[in-house]
């Protein structure tokens, strides 16, 4: 049965956020196994934060780095399952991008979903690299993400 979207709340301030669901959210898509204390740390440290609430179960997130000048990544897009499909990823990320609209903006994201990020006007990069923390770099080699 499909969910309504017409009461899908955005926002980008972090009075009361559910720091546990949001750690449950980026670790149910194997974005992050950090706990709610610090995830709350890494989306306060950020240069914005986006979180949808459908009444008062939160169900995406997404964040932003960024200089405010020139540059910019998007990190930890993750949307429940049960509203994909229906516009809110791209809701989050266009919420997103819309603060930084002057940046080169970066991302990386999971193989499924390099056509989102085409579709909304991302080029792929031939000359990209990462250093991955060693507790990580086993997990991304199985994802393909590396």
């Amino acid at each position: 049965m499909p969910v309504s979207v017409q009461n899908i709340i955005v926002k980008t301030t972090m009075d009361n956020i559910p720091w546990q669901r949001v750690a449950d959210l980026l670790h149910f898509f194997g974005l992050s196994d950090d706990d709610a204390r610090t995830q709350e740390k890494i989306f306060r440290n950020s240069y914005l934060a986006v979180f949808l609430f459908d009444g008062e179960e939160l169900i995406g997130v997404g964040r932003l780095l960024s200089d405010g000048i020139c540059q910019a990544a998007i990190y930890n897009v993750a949307l429940d399952k049960r509203y994909q499909g229906a516009g809110l990823g791209k809701r989050i990320i266009q919420t997103l991008i819309n603060a930084v609209k002057e940046c080169n903006i970066i991302l990386y994201t999971h193989p499924d979903t390099v056509g989102l990020y085409e579709n909304l006007g991302f080029q792929r990069m031939k000359t990209g690299m990462a250093l991955y923390r060693d507790a990580e770099l086993a997990e991304l080699k199985l994802m393909d993400f590396i």
